[in-house]
């Protein structure tokens, strides 16, 4: 008899799993932790299948979730956990903004309770293919583009993950034979028997390390997790010239197809670009002008060869993948032009909540540099954009509630700043510092949520301002 083949092998143990949970069910109880898209998508496909499900945030729950909740029968609670209905739980499915000492994740973690993602959950009950993108930057617009790829296409394709509507809300009531997601560390960090047909890792450079313990290979072990479960009938995009990337595949038994992409072709690489020609070695052969690219900017190259290899593989035609990588608009808040006022351009980047995102927006740079910089820091070391603010900016302008690291840095490099603490004074900093000609970029290297809401609050925010001057 011959052995069972490893795709065939993955299949029938993830049918055992669903079998065992379904047989399990009737005494399962979930605990869902945090209701915003991805915990209220979860609670939706537990109830669907059966479970016994009960919601808990610390945080006031947005209205829309309350009635997505309320219209299933859900019971929620928000502004505390009660920790006997929590602690009952057969499994937690935790939001990936929820940090494992929290108390509640702590006293579960010690009880033994198996605590998941929502992807995970979701990967249960569902046999559709899956696209998964991580990487420290370029993981939104990448899975834009893919997305933008496959829907011009024609694919029955959801776009999920940190993007788009919950993957777990999607498998329950609105199911696609394709599902683009975008994984941030935190999510791979709970997910166990998940499998991606098709595996992305960009790149990894340091993020995060406050939730880390400071240790930049946690972080690391994190986004190769990407590849975790693949099968030979899979397939691995990746960065051939990223230095950790390249070290830390010796450590692993890589059983998916490999793609790896560079900037220039080197040994190995399927796509890469050579003679201002974009190109696709396999697994069908694909050339286009580099110049016929919507997105410019030497980060943007591994970004079009990344979702240009994914849609390649996963068979899309080369029509559709030639006038998708030409036409595709781009991602708000990443590099986005809002506006030219006075002859100086505005840029929002707000999207760039690290250093090394920070240093490609300077990199593409072309004009003197109002740079904003600041927010809440996770552990940034400054260094890697240290010689970029000296040869492009005109000025820094810091943004947060607390700038003394940024000061202690930056101020002895001989170039004029201006310490801000709102969004208004630091517009109205930035409209006298620059000079016509000059760029006001928008690229804070830093999370936002000591002045914001959210990384698109604080966008948002700039632009508006910057429309009203």
């Amino acid at each position: 008899m011959q052995p069972m083949p490893e795709d065939m092998k993955a299949r029938a143990s993830q049918t055992q799993r669903i079998i065992d949970w379904k047989l399990e069910k009737e005494m399962k109880r979930i605990v869902i932790l945090g209701a915003g898209e991805s915990g209220a998508g979860a609670a939706v496909l537990a109830k669907k299948e059966g479970f016994d499900v009960f919601v808990s945030d610390m945080s006031a729950i947005k209205d829309k979730y309350k009635a997505m909740l309320d219209s299933r029968g859900i019971a929620w609670e928000e502004l505390h956990h009660s920790e006997e209905r929590i602690l009952s739980a057969d499994e937690i499915i935790k939001s990936p903004g929820i940090p494992d000492n929290a108390p509640i994740v702590s006293k579960a973690i010690a009880k033994g309770i198996h605590i998941i993602s929502e992807i995970e959950f979701a990967g249960r009950y569902t046999d559709s293919k899956m696209i998964c993108i991580t990487g420290s930057n370029g993981k939104t617009t990448t899975t834009s583009l893919i997305y933008h790829i496959f829907k011009s296409a024609g694919y029955d394709a959801g776009l999920a993950g940190n993007i788009g509507r919950s993957l777990a809300l999607q498998v329950a009531e609105d199911p696609h034979a394709y599902y683009i997601i975008e994984l941030s560390s935190f999510q791979l960090d709970n997910m166990y028997d998940f499998r991606a047909n098709i595996a992305i890792l960009l790149n990894i450079t340091p993020d995060h390390l406050d939730r880390y313990d400071n240790c930049m290979q946690n972080y690391v072990d994190s986004k190769m997790r990407i590849i975790r479960n693949q099968t030979p009938e899979d397939s691995f995009i990746y960065w051939n010239e990223d230095p950790i990337i390249k070290r830390e595949l010796k450590k692993y038994d890589i059983k998916a197809i490999q793609y790896p992409f560079s900037e220039l072709k080197e040994k190995g690489s399927i796509g890469y670009i050579e003679e201002g020609m974009y190109h696709l070695e396999k697994p069908t052969p694909f050339n286009m002008e580099q110049e016929a690219l919507s997105l410019t900017g030497r980060h943007n190259i591994y970004n079009s060869l990344a979702a240009g290899l994914a849609s390649n593989i996963a068979g899309v035609s080369k029509e559709y993948i030639r006038q998708s990588l030409s036409d595709f608009p781009g991602v708000e808040h990443r590099l986005e032009r809002v506006a030219t006022v006075g002859g100086v351009r505005y840029v929002n980047d707000s999207k760039a909540t690290n250093v090394d995102a920070c240093w490609y927006a300077l990199e593409s740079m072309t004009s003197p540099t109002v740079l904003i910089i600041g927010g809440k820091d996770k552990g940034n070391d400054y260094n890697a954009i240290k010689d970029l603010v000296k040869q492009k900016c005109r000025a820094l302008v810091y943004l947060g509630a607390d700038n003394t690291k940024l000061h202690n840095f930056f101020d002895g490099l001989g170039i004029p700043v201006r310490d801000t603490h709102s969004m208004p004074d630091c517009v109205a900093a930035c409209y006298e510092l620059a000079q016509p000609g000059d760029t006001v970029l928008l690229s804070p290297c830093c999370a936002s949520f000591d002045l914001f809401k959210n990384m698109e609050d604080r966008g948002e925010q700039f632009k508006t301002l910057v429309r009203n001057l």
